[in-house]
């Protein structure tokens, strides 16, 4: 009995073996492999080229599928004829079976017991650990995993070809396997890279924005048209001179009759180049250049490579019913990327600031997502700014140092802006929150 466990559990351990070795080699990374090749790591260097190369990482995986299923095929049939007729016995004097059904049962039943040890013993377990440190568990199995290789050479190649030739007659395109990476894998290497000093922290942050650029959509980064500084297409060519001239903006928005009809945008080195033309013109409806349009929910990634195809620098972000929501500049999605981008709309200066006393000032024109994040707030809305989150949240016009509380943080409203709006709101540290305050 003794000689049938140790058996057993050899065949159990080659399960495990070749479950490991599967998974690890497809999720070792090549990066760490690379470099423990480089310091000397003959392992490394053995399994190195395996999982650079599609085609040997299909022959190791199918070796290691092979081996599986020899020594899952080989514990049955062994068990059936080994144990079940040392269990049979048991069963005629317990249950009172006959010596034929008694053996039957035996071998049901140990070949239940055993599937269940070798499914948790050999498969699970093994592949949890694989998955856990994929790189060690490549380098333990990668020399028994070659041996077998070689031992099911003939195997390996019949039976791929047979699959390949199957998927061929289906028009299924083999490529062999891959490395493939989920973007919160991706965004689990870039941590470890920084965190084993190969990436600057800076980087890293990049890297993460790059990630999730598709997350973002342009009624996200877009600057509404409350706030931009746009000109009526039926003010005087001279009157635009002199906003173009104190403006620090190198485009205008061009509406009629009202901010939201937007049907143009005026570059300052068309209106200078016109004004020093000897017979400028009267209406600066001839300058304008066009605009593009997009839809507000499109994703950032692809408005960036929309505006890259186009050649173009801005352009008009539509609602679902039409309507002109606001506009995003190619500055307001590369913002989102490489961050500290100057964006001339929303001017140099919406960014948050730790005053000496831990209060914090927000600009009234900050994006409320930004404003949330470094302020550790529960606040939520897209496409808002702090100002008009925080009349939203009040339903009234807030005054000049009025003390409020949105969603558990304290704020004062520091300076109103000649239309109403907030331009700077102070969130108060804990310690210096009154006990009562204006909740909404």
């Amino acid at each position: 009995m003794l000689q049938a466990s140790g058996i057993i559990a050899l065949l159990i351990l080659g399960t495990a073996l070749f479950v490991a070795a599967e998974f690890a080699a497809v999720g070792a990374r090549r990066s760490r492999l690379r470099r423990l090749a480089e310091d000397g790591n003959t392992l490394a260097a053995r399994i190195l080229p395996v999982v650079e190369d599609p085609h040997a990482l299909d022959r190791y995986i199918a070796a290691s599928q092979v081996g599986i299923t020899l020594s899952s095929l080989i514990l049955g049939a062994y068990a059936q004829a080994s144990i079940a007729p040392r269990v049979a016995p048991w069963l005629e004097r317990l249950a009172g079976l006959d010596q034929e059904s008694a053996l039957s049962t035996a071998a049901v039943v140990v070949l239940l017991l055993l599937t269940t040890l070798a499914m948790i013993a050999g498969e699970l377990i093994p592949k949890s650990l694989a998955l856990h440190n994929s790189t060690l568990a490549a380098l333990i199995t990668v020399i028994p995993m070659q041996w077998a290789e070689r031992a099911f050479s003939w195997s390996i190649a019949f039976l791929n070809g047979s699959g390949n030739l199957v998927l061929r007659l289906m028009r299924v395109k083999t490529t062999g396997h891959r490395h493939v990476h989920s973007p919160e894998e991706i965004e689990l290497l870039i941590a470890e890279s920084r965190d084993g000093g190969l990436l600057e922290p800076q980087e890293q942050v990049r890297l993460h924005q790059a990630l999730r650029l598709g997350l973002r959509t342009a009624k996200q980064l877009m600057v509404p048209t409350s706030r931009l500084v746009s000109v009526d297409v039926a003010t005087a060519s001279a009157e635009v001179l002199r906003i173009a001239a104190t403006s620090p903006y190198s485009r205008l928005p061009v509406y009629r009759r009202q901010p939201e009809e937007i049907i143009g945008v005026l570059h300052t080195k068309d209106i200078v180049l016109d004004y020093v033309s000897r017979r400028p013109t009267a209406s600066v409806t001839s300058l304008l250049r066009p605009l593009e349009r997009v839809h507000d929910s499109i994703p950032a990634d692809h408005l960036l490579a929309h505006m890259r195809d186009r050649r173009i620098h801005q352009a008009l972000v539509i609602g679902e019913r039409g309507q002109v929501e606001g506009m995003i500049t190619l500055e307001d999605v590369v913002a989102e990327l490489i961050g500290g981008v100057s964006d001339e709309f929303k001017g140099a200066t919406a960014r948050a600031l730790l005053l000496a006393d831990g209060t914090m000032r927000l600009p009234g024109a900050m994006r409320l997502e930004q404003a949330a994040q470094v302020a550790g707030a529960p606040w939520r809305g897209a496409g808002e700014t702090v100002s008009s989150f925080i009349h939203k949240s009040l339903g009234n016009p807030p005054a000049p140092g009025e003390h409020v509380t949105i969603a558990g943080i304290a704020l004062v409203i520091e300076v109103l802006d000649d239309d109403g709006a907030v331009a700077s709101v102070l969130v108060l540290p804990r310690a210096q929150r009154p006990q009562a305050g204006k909740p909404q």
